[in-house]
């Protein structure tokens, strides 16, 4: 719990910084600049190239969740709860209670405002941290779209972050919302918005980190890229494949 106080403590003082991670290596070196790692289910699409999230398991998430856990020293853990695995109160507290158990993480994420309220209310009653998201919701969109166009759209986004507040949640992530609702949103609450897509005016950031760092491609709008590791990778392995046919690898330094 104290690192989540430390997250809403944030909250107009300095920016929140998180990233996805999906494995023990990328952890370690992500854990060195972040406040919060998620274990997204985008991974999903960037390792099994699923055409949406709604095909991630409950399984998928707890191994990866594993060898993610085994990287962080420091970081605040959140593990996406998949598709279908928190339909009703019941199931979401079994499911979540199982993610937390197996994974080690520190709260698990759920997507929606009001169709969800009663179960992260349960959760909460029964001590589970959850994060918020609307905007954007992967698990249950067509269509990659931004949102706060419409009236309707900046009612609904409004009231939703109103009552995730107001039923204990500790930070909600504010996925592809318009830039002045976002910025609204976040003056609003008392508890930390965690942009994607959404503007400077959230209290943090998040991305993909194999998009950042060039390791996944996309178009989405709301990715920078940082860096390019394919290339440092290639250069590497091209080195590898050279030594192996001009019979320069291995060497009595690396033979038994």
């Amino acid at each position: 719990m104290d690192k989540i106080k430390k997250i809403i403590n944030k909250k107009k003082k300095s920016k929140i910084v998180c990233l996805t991670a999906y494995s023990k290596n990328i952890a370690e070196e992500v854990d060195k600049h972040v406040d919060i790692i998620l274990v997204g289910d985008s991974l999903g699409s960037v390792l099994y190239n699923y055409s949406s999230t709604k095909k991630v398991t409950l399984t998928e998430m707890i191994n990866h969740s594993k060898s993610v856990r085994l990287g962080i020293k420091k970081s605040l853990m959140v593990v996406d709860m998949p598709f279908k695995t928190y339909s009703t109160k019941s199931l979401a507290l079994k499911n979540s209670k199982k993610i937390l158990k197996e994974t080690k993480c520190d709260a698990v994420k759920l997507e929606g405002g009001k169709r969800v309220i009663e179960q992260i209310k349960f959760l909460i009653k029964n001590k589970i941290p959850v994060m918020g998201h609307i905007g954007l919701l992967p698990q249950s969109t067509k269509k990659f779209k931004s949102k706060g166009k419409t009236n309707s759209e900046i009612k609904n986004l409004i009231s939703d972050a109103m009552l995730l507040q107001e039923s204990g949640v500790f930070a909600i992530v504010l996925e592809c919302v318009k830039t002045e609702i976002a910025k609204l949103i976040t003056q609003k609450l008392n508890i930390p918005t965690i942009g994607i897509g959404s503007s400077v005016y959230c209290d943090g950031q998040v991305l993909v980190t194999d998009d950042l760092i060039g390791l996944n491609h996309t178009n989405i709008k709301f990715v920078k890229r940082f860096s390019n590791v394919k290339k440092y990778i290639n250069v590497g392995i091209r080195k590898y494949a050279s030594d192996v046919r001009k019979k320069k690898y291995p060497t009595k330094k690396h033979s038994y």
